[in-house]
């Protein structure tokens, strides 16, 4: 974690930020809670009990601040939150996801999907893609073997 901690620290000071220990205190929960898409009130939450002083308004302008320096992305999953997710490190592009509309759940899909998409954009409508995301919206494995055991079909 420390390593990671250290190059966004690098990636703060290219662009003429410091990493402040309320940014740093941020920064940490998001690294601590990496697979769990957290909220803005989520972090706060989590940042407020390791540094009580801090305010949900520097939260907020941290998280925005990440976002923009692509620290990270802020996603939302059609519940009308928005959450912060940590780029992977020498990632490229934003990973994707797979959201279940039953139980809620997320995942993660490391691999780029849209190589061949990306090519025929920028070919056929003279396009520059900088980033893409791609979300599905299903049914998970674990509530399509409930619905299939409990015998109710949708």
């Amino acid at each position: 974690m420390e390593h990671r901690l250290e190059r966004i620290k690098k990636q703060l000071h290219s662009q003429s930020y410091k990493l402040t220990p309320q940014r740093e205190a941020t920064v940490r929960v998001l690294l601590e809670n990496e697979a769990d898409h957290l909220s803005a009130e989520d972090v706060y939450l989590l940042v407020k009990e390791k540094a009580p002083e801090i305010g949900l308004a520097t939260v907020y302008r941290t998280l925005e601040l990440l976002s923009e320096l692509k620290v990270v992305d802020k996603i939302n999953f059609g519940d009308g939150v928005s959450r912060y997710d940590l780029r992977k490190e020498g990632a490229e592009h934003f990973h994707h996801h797979l959201v279940c509309t039953e139980c809620g759940a997320v995942e993660e899909v490391e691999e780029d999907l849209l190589e061949e998409v990306e090519k025929i954009v920028e070919k056929d409508w003279k396009f520059q893609v900088k980033d893409h995301r791609l979300t599905f919206h299903g049914i998970c494995k674990v509530c399509q073997e409930v619905t299939v055991t409990s015998g109710n079909s949708k």
